[in-house]
C-alpha cells in the first residue's frame, strides 16, 4: 500500500533529447559541437540537459538563461570542472583557469589582475611586442623575395605569438641552436592534451583503466614531467639571476622589464599577500 500511494516524485530536470545506453548524447555532438547544441536547442528549448557518457551536462542557448547561470545562480556554477588533464598538467588544478572558487582562487585571480594584467605591466611589454611583430614582418619579406620558398602563415603567426608570451613570462624565447623554441614545443604538446578527449572524463567508472590501456595516461605523466623540468629550471635561473645581481643591479631598468616569473617571485617572497603561494602554485598560475 505504501508502495502504491507514495510514489517517488519524478525530478524535475530540464528538457533532453533522447538518449543511447552508456554513451548517453555523445553521439549527437558531431564533429561540429557548436552547431550541433544550437540545432537541438532550437527544439529543446534554451535550458537543456545531456548526458555525456556518465557525466550530466546542462546547456545554456540564450542570453536570459546565461544571465540566470552567471549572474543570479553565479556561486552554484562557479567551479569549473576539473578535467584529468587539467589535474595532471596544471599541479592539481592550481591554476587561475581550474582553481576551485575559494580563497586561493580569488588571491591569485586578484595576483593576475593587479600584478601582471593591470594596464602599466600590460604597456611595459609594448617593446617586446614590437620587436617580434618586427622579426615576423621580415621573415615575410623575406619570403616574398625568394619564389622557390613557400611559407606557412599559420605556423608563423602561432610561433610570433608564441614567442611574444615567452619573453613576458620568462624573459626569453628559449630558441635552440637550430633557431627552433623550445617553449612552443611543450606548450604546444599540453596544449594538445588539455583538448584531448579523455575516456575518463565521461566515464568516470570505467575511463581510467581505458586511458591506461591506450596510453594517455602515460602521455599526461610524461607531458608533466617535461613541463615540471622546463619551469623549475627556469624559476631557479631567475633566482640566480636575481641573487647575482644584489646591489649592481639598475632598479629603474629592472622595474620596467620584469617578466612575470619575476613578478611571481618578488610577491612570493614579500609580505604583501594574504596567502602564502608555493613553488608549484608560482609555476601553476604562470603556465
Amino acid at each position: 500500500l505504501k508502495l502504491f500511494f507514495f510514489k517517488p516524485k519524478t525530478p524535475n530536470f530540464p528538457p533532453s533529447p533522447s538518449k543511447l545506453p552508456l554513451i548517453g548524447n555523445l553521439h549527437q555532438l558531431g564533429s561540429l559541437p557548436h552547431q550541433s547544441l544550437a540545432t537541438l536547442s532550437q527544439k529543446h528549448g534554451p535550458l537543456m540537459l545531456l548526458k555525456l557518457g556518465q557525466v550530466p551536462v546542462l546547456v545554456i542557448s540564450s542570453a536570459k538563461m546565461a544571465e540566470q547561470v552567471m549572474k543570479t545562480h553565479d556561486l552554484v556554477f562557479s567551479n569549473r570542472p576539473q578535467t584529468t588533464a587539467a589535474k595532471s598538467l596544471l599541479y592539481g588544478c592550481q591554476d587561475v583557469g581550474f582553481a576551485p572558487y575559494g580563497e586561493y582562487w580569488r588571491q591569485a585571480r586578484k595576483i593576475c589582475a593587479l600584478e601582471l594584467f593591470s594596464v602599466k605591466r600590460v604597456e611595459s611589454f609594448q617593446y617586446v611586442r614590437d620587436e617580434e611583430i618586427d622579426a615576423l614582418i621580415n621573415k615575410i619579406r623575406k619570403s616574398c623575395g625568394s619564389s622557390d620558398q613557400s611559407l606557412d602563415l599559420g605556423h608563423l603567426f602561432f610561433q610570433t605569438s608564441n614567442n611574444i608570451v615567452s619573453r613576458c613570462v620568462m624573459g626569453e624565447k628559449f630558441e635552440d641552436a637550430d633557431g627552433k623554441n623550445r617553449f612552443e614545443g611543450i606548450s604546444r604538446k599540453a596544449m594538445v592534451l588539455i583538448t584531448a578527449f579523455c575516456v575518463g572524463d565521461f566515464f568516470p567508472s570505467f575511463g581510467r583503466i581505458v586511458d591506461v590501456i591506450r596510453g594517455f595516461d602515460w602521455e599526461l605523466k610524461n607531458c608533466f614531467k617535461i613541463l615540471d623540468e622546463f619551469f623549475s629550471k627556469v624559476v631557479e635561473e631567475h633566482k640566480e639571476k636575481i641573487k647575482r645581481s644584489g646591489g649592481d643591479i639598475n632598479i629603474d631598468d629592472y622595474e620596467s622589464k620584469k617578466d612575470f616569473v619575476d613578478i611571481m617571485l618578488q610577491l612570493q617572497q614579500g609580505d604583501n599577500l594574504d596567502y602564502h603561494f608555493s613553488l608549484d602554485n608560482l609555476k601553476a598560475i604562470v603556465l
